[in-house]
């Protein structure tokens, strides 16, 4: 896996995990290494929506739970 890959990982993972400091350091290296903006919104994105899965699930269930009382 070559460096701007890796780092694109390591963005998404930041954000998936809440890791402020992680975040600002890879997105510096993202920069560092010439990767656009627009790759980097991708990693966020991509973040984002599998971080929101189990968000969406435990509301989902909080709702069956709570119209079933």
């Amino acid at each position: 896996m070559d460096e701007k890959i890796k780092e694109l990982v390591a963005v998404g993972a930041a954000v998936a995990g809440n890791c402020i400091p992680c975040l600002e350091w890879h997105f510096k290296k993202c920069i560092e290494l010439g990767i656009s903006k627009n790759e980097i919104e991708e990693a966020i994105e991509m973040a984002n929506i599998v971080k929101n899965v189990p968000i969406n699930k435990i509301n989902e269930l909080a709702q069956k739970l709570l119209s079933s009382y």
